[in-house]
């Protein structure tokens, strides 16, 4: 045998330098299995068929820009060259990237995204935060070359111009614009709770496609619009187009245009609403006008009914009835007693009248001798008037000053104590 005898290490190194040459570039397709992301940023997987596995490395320079997240189980197509690891003779793919078998790597990154934030309740509807009505201050973050700021100041003036909107000049489009979205979200919000707060912020770009638009689907920036204390208006792309930067934020708007027109009233709108309130009022006001009218009218009525003035007439007439009826009547009666006395004598008249008067004298000493306080006390008894009045034990207290007297005898004297006897 002639052939030379070589080391492990030198067969290796051949091996290593045919393999590297030969398959310099190749696509191969398999699922992942054996999946390690190493705390150094590299990645260590296996790519495997039905028959067959090979393993792959995918380095941290090329792993940092990969946009979707690897993941055991996922059919892929990985892009590299071979390359042998000559200690063990272990051959391998060494990947320049890779991308999910079937669908782009963009889409699956969107979806894997959009689930983590969906599990994490960043769309919730219950925290989304309101918009104001009529908003005063809005921040446009956007780029100040693009179409979307001049849509959008367009569409401003022409609906609500009272509103102040303070564009902030921001990419939205390259590796950069991730960062600067984020930087400039945390800048307009910072004025939150301030006097120069932003009522809104709108983050917006016209449209694109999914590589123009990705800023937006970036997990930092979904972040940056969740933890915002302001309310977010997303309007990026066209209206067929979502980023994920649509389902965190407050409000989604299918263009920059169609924002303007969700966030702003319509001053014309308003214009025809005042002057229906402004009818309504003058309506409610007379006939509320009317009401009270009535109602015054009524109570006016109601007044002179009890007014002095009609009591003093209706007064009035009573007594000149009652005069008229006594003069009536006492001319009955002088006619009566000239009647009668024209057939006594005047002797027998005049003891007639005088038994009659002596008869009332004496009923009217009765009434006032039965009325005698002296006549109420009876022996070993007096009576106590309390300011002039005849008053009860039970009513007096402490300190009263009282006068008490029977038949012969007053005297002044005032309570010391007032006990109940039981």
């Amino acid at each position: 045998m002639n052939s030379q005898v070589l080391s492990v290490s030198q067969i290796n190194l051949q091996i290593k330098s045919l393999m590297e040459t030969t398959f310099l570039n190749v696509s191969v397709e398999g699922e992942i299995s054996n999946l390690t992301k190493h705390t150094s940023g590299h990645i260590y997987f296996s790519i495997k068929d039905e028959n067959s596995a090979i393993r792959c490395v995918l380095f941290k320079g090329n792993a940092s820009s990969l946009k979707f997240d690897l993941q055991s189980g996922q059919k892929v197509v990985v892009y590299g060259g071979l390359s042998v690891y000559v200690p063990r003779g272990d051959y391998q793919i060494v990947c320049k990237t890779l991308e999910p078998s079937g669908v782009g790597a963009l889409t699956l990154a969107y979806e894997q995204l959009k689930n983590k934030l969906y599990q994490k309740e960043y769309f919730d509807e219950d925290r989304k935060k309101k918009l104001p009505p009529f908003p005063k201050r809005i921040a446009l973050l956007t780029s100040s070359t693009g179409a979307a700021i001049q849509d959008m100041k367009r569409v401003a003036q022409n609906r609500w111009p009272l509103t102040s909107l303070i564009a902030i000049n921001t990419l939205v489009q390259g590796e950069e614009a991730k960062y600067e979205l984020v930087k400039n979200i945390k800048y307009a919000d910072s004025f939150y709770g301030t006097k120069d707060a932003f009522d809104v912020i709108v983050v917006a770009r016209g449209g694109g496609s999914i590589e123009d638009l990705w800023a937006f689907n970036e997990e930092m920036v979904a972040d940056a619009i969740f933890e915002a204390k302001t309310p977010i208006v997303s309007a990026v792309g066209h209206e067929i187009d979502f980023v994920i930067s649509d389902f965190v934020a407050d409000l989604r708007a299918p263009t920059p245009s169609a924002c303007m027109e969700m966030i702003l009233p319509d001053f014309k709108d308003w214009l025809m609403r005042l002057d229906d309130i402004g009818n309504n009022l003058n309506l409610k006001m007379r006939d509320l006008f009317h009401f009270k009218e009535d109602k015054i009218n009524v109570l006016n009525d109601n007044f002179k009914q009890v007014s002095y003035e009609v009591r003093f007439d209706r007064d009035q007439n009573k007594i000149t009835e009652l005069k008229n009826y006594f003069d009536k009547s006492f001319q009955t009666l002088l006619d009566f007693k000239i009647q009668t006395f024209k057939g006594l004598n005047l002797n027998f008249a005049m003891d007639y009248f005088l038994e009659a008067k002596s008869a009332k004298i004496k009923e009217s000493y009765l009434f006032l001798e039965s009325r005698d306080p002296k006549n109420f006390i009876q022996s070993g008894y007096a009576q106590i008037l309390h300011e002039g009045k005849i008053a009860d034990l039970s009513s007096l207290q402490k300190e009263d000053e009282v006068e008490i007297w029977n038949t012969e005898v007053k005297v002044s004297a005032k309570v010391v104590a007032v006990w109940e006897v039981k």
